[in-house]
């Protein structure tokens, strides 16, 4: 069993196995720490701290906890009465003024996984700065204050309340569901049997779209699947939009903060082309949104390209959501996003939402009544193709620590056959090896794991600088 010694905050918080690392014990300690963070801060004297979790199983009882630990501190909670999407706790801090938020997600990891994530009070994901203070925190607790439930509801220290309406009255005043109900345009909703149960379909419904709904039962076995929205778990939907002739399928994932598109025909849909149409359609539809376009290092540079059609300062950050909200606090954005299927838009959350990527998608569609590949096709013709992957290498400790060793020390001049023309390092080592030519090599923050991206304009050139890199990490 893991000892408090071992908790460690990664790109999306601390995440173990339940009973293994992620105990009751361990989550006592997180919380304590940071309550003690909480009060080291006097403008947070007094404002409460939005808890909830998602439909993970003890996540419930892990968030009772969490708010019974805040109030042995004297910290109120106000405390989701059912598992709530991680965008609905980031609106409510900024809805609340909250001094922040504990939400217990391991968002698309498979079931076994429970994490906690901390966001402060502007909303977003807590930065490393703000993690590194807790995690010394961690190690110093010698003593967890808490106080029971029924007690703190008393002492009003405990509130339980719904999250849910004041979220989706915000969605309203974003997404033309006007446009939507006007097309008739059928649409499939998989929630994953998780979180997203009553708000992209509830959305939808109340505003008189024409929907079909899968998978919407709560299930803590996600239906023996990770509720991740990749193709591989998404074949129930894949199968519904064809058995309807559906226009859209749309999915977000076990907290509801990342989404999966299937088009009419079936076929799956990359955030790495979804990111460039929405940004292309927003940009057209909503002239009142101005400002910047966000993307983390390891997305696809076809966003640059629609940016650069309308003029768009770009902002590239370390991969990591976090990093695309704390842009959010300086300047206003019209669209963040990240190829692992996260994104938020124009004065929303500084968080990722999976619920109104799947909306505006669906407006899109239903606007220009054309499928996701007629328009990806309409938009190459301005930008070029662009075609990208990604693969995983699971390495011994020894290969990782000489790869490591290689890239931090060794100027790398040549990939294979391909020189090196410039090296980013915002996030892992980017070699641009030519115009919107690429590989990048990254250690995952959350998994044991050695991440390769790579990105050209045809699938010989990318299948080729793949292999190269491929090489380049196992050898």
């Amino acid at each position: 069993m893991a000892s408090k010694a071992d908790i460690k905050f990664g790109t999306s918080g601390w995440r173990g196995i339940i009973s293994d690392d992620f105990t009751f014990d361990n989550v006592k300690t997180t919380c304590q720490a940071i309550a003690v963070f909480i009060k080291s801060k006097k403008e947070l004297d007094g404002k409460p701290v939005i808890i909830g979790g998602d439909s993970r199983f003890l996540s419930d009882k892990f968030s009772q906890t969490a708010a019974e630990v805040m109030a042995g501190n004297g910290i109120k909670s106000l405390l989701c009465g059912r598992d709530t999407p991680t965008p609905v706790i980031a609106y409510q801090i900024l809805r609340k003024k909250a001094a922040g938020g504990i939400n217990f997600t391991a968002s698309h990891n498979p079931p076994e996984y429970n994490g906690l994530k901390f966001s402060p009070s502007w909303g977003g994901p807590a930065t490393p700065d703000e993690t590194d203070v807790i995690e010394a925190n961690i190690k110093k607790v010698k003593v967890v204050k808490i106080m029971e439930k029924e007690t703190a509801e008393k002492q009003g220290l405990i509130r339980v309340f719904d999250p849910s309406q004041e979220y989706l009255d915000r969605i309203r005043q974003i997404v033309d569901f006007k446009v939507i109900k006007k097309s008739k345009i059928k649409i499939i909703v998989d929630p994953l049997f998780s979180t997203g149960r009553g708000y992209l379909d509830r959305l939808l419904s109340e505003e008189g779209a024409n929907i079909k709904v899968i998978n919407d039962k709560k299930d803590v076995l996600f239906g023996g699947f990770p509720p991740e929205p990749a193709e591989k778990n998404l074949q129930d939907l894949i199968s519904m939009v064809k058995k309807e002739k559906a226009m859209l399928g749309t999915a977000t994932d076990g907290d509801a903060d990342r989404y999966g598109i299937i088009d009419s025909d079936g076929s799956y849909v990359p955030a790495n082309k979804v990111l460039p149409l929405l940004l292309d359609y927003l940009v057209k539809s909503r002239p009142a949104w101005h400002g910047s376009v966000v993307r983390s290092v390891a997305t696809s540079h076809m966003i640059d390209k629609v940016a650069k059609l309308h003029h768009l300062k770009l902002h590239e950050t370390p991969v990591g959501f976090k990093y695309i909200g704390e842009i959010m606090t300086k300047e206003d954005i019209i669209i963040g996003g990240e190829e692992s299927n996260g994104l938020t838009v124009y004065r929303h959350v500084p968080e990722k939402d999976g619920i109104i990527a799947c909306l505006l998608v669906a407006e899109m569609v239903a606007k220009t009544k054309k499928s996701m590949k007629t328009l990806l096709k309409e938009l190459e013709e301005k930008t070029g193709p662009f075609v990208n992957t990604r693969k995983n290498f699971t390495l011994s400790d020894a290969k990782k620590a000489a790869l490591s060793r290689k890239l931090k020390t060794e100027k790398i001049l040549k990939i294979g056959k391909y020189d090196v023309l410039d090296t980013i390092t915002v996030d892992g080592y980017k070699f641009m090896l030519g115009e919107d030519i690429w590989i990048m090599i990254r250690f995952s923050g959350t998994e044991p794991v050695v991440r390769l991206y790579g990105e050209a304009k045809d699938k010989k050139t990318l299948d080729d600088i793949m292999t190269e890199g491929e090489k380049f990490v196992t050898q």
